[in-house]
């Protein structure tokens, strides 16, 4: 039986149009799936191109992040900072003279565990490329000449043994002596225990420090990094003349749990960060990293035309 086939005459043209076009005898061509077959491996995005945030899960472009100065462009976490990197974020190019870089820890007390001191001490330093945790040195911010110290979080956790406490106090010394204010980047979690009471000793001779170059009416600013505690809060970090913030800090002394467990009591969300000790008057400003340097250019002109009042 013959099948027929409806048609449609279209206006203008001779030749009569199926109604539907016909099926023809032309293999289909098979849909090529986008997705990886299960199974197979994942491609590997090469490291140091990009990060992801760790608050709001965004995937940052690294050098757009290290322009930015490790701030997240999307919603302001600051990542950790290097010493080095920080310090050349502040001063000029090419002004900034390290001071007692050839320091270096010893193990005073033998210290025995897992693994001994000495060796954490080279093993920090093959990793960070620093001697110790805190670079000190003079250099310009500005128009103002200042001496600098920096302490890296990466280094041992920025403890304070005897080469912190020294570099710092004699960074300190030498300002006093030639004028110059002094500004501290702490990032630290307290006192090197490797050291026993060598470290705790440290938090009296920077302080003592810091108090005669406070009599000689110069300028301190103290700046307070993610994180900021325990004997390094208690000292040196806590004296300044103005004390600033980074965004979302932890700062403190004892341990959240350990304070809950003396108090009984609830301790606030936001307890020991910066914007809950600048509510409570312990802090004077919470600065974006990208606002440092133009508001230490600010406050350290104001503290000299000051200084030069008197």
């Amino acid at each position: 039986m013959k099948k027929r086939v409806k048609t449609r005459k279209v206006s203008g043209v001779e030749s009569v149009e199926p109604a539907i076009t016909p099926l023809t005898d032309a293999p289909l061509i098979p849909r090529i799936s986008k997705l990886p077959p299960i199974g197979a491996p994942r491609l590997d995005i090469p490291e140091g191109l990009w990060t992801k945030c760790p608050k709001c899960n965004e995937l940052l472009y690294d050098k757009y992040l290290d322009d930015n100065l490790k701030v997240c462009m999307h919603c302001s976490y600051h990542f950790p900072f290097s010493a080095r990197e920080r310090i050349n974020s502040l001063v000029e190019t090419c002004s900034f003279e390290e001071t007692n870089a050839d320091l270096e820890s010893l193990d005073i007390l033998s210290f025995k565990g897992p693994s001994n001191y000495t060796e954490k001490i080279k093993q920090n330093q093959e990793k960070t490329g620093l001697r110790d945790a805190v670079v000190t040195g003079v250099g310009d911010i500005g128009p103002h000449r200042v001496a600098l110290a920096v302490m890296d979080f990466k280094f041992l956790g920025g403890s304070m043994g005897s080469v912190v406490g020294e570099k710092i106090t004699r960074l300190v010394e030498e300002a006093t002596d030639r004028n110059l204010p002094v500004i501290i980047f702490a990032a630290s979690g307290g006192a090197r225990m490797y050291e026993g009471m060598f470290s705790l000793m440290q938090m009296a001779k920077t302080s003592a420090a810091l108090a005669f170059h406070a009599k000689a009416q110069l300028p301190y600013i103290s700046v307070l990094t993610n994180p900021t505690t325990a004997g390094v809060m208690a000292s040196f970090a806590s004296l300044g003349d103005v004390i600033i913030a980074e965004p979302r800090a932890m700062i403190g002394f004892a341990g959240p749990r350990v304070i809950q467990s003396t108090t009984h009591q609830e301790l606030p969300s936001d307890f020991q960060t910066s914007e809950f000790l600048l509510d409570h008057g312990l802090i004077d400003l919470i600065l974006d990293r990208n606002e440092m340097k133009r508001t230490l250019i600010s406050l350290l002109g104001y503290m000299s035309r000051a200084k030069n009042r008197f």
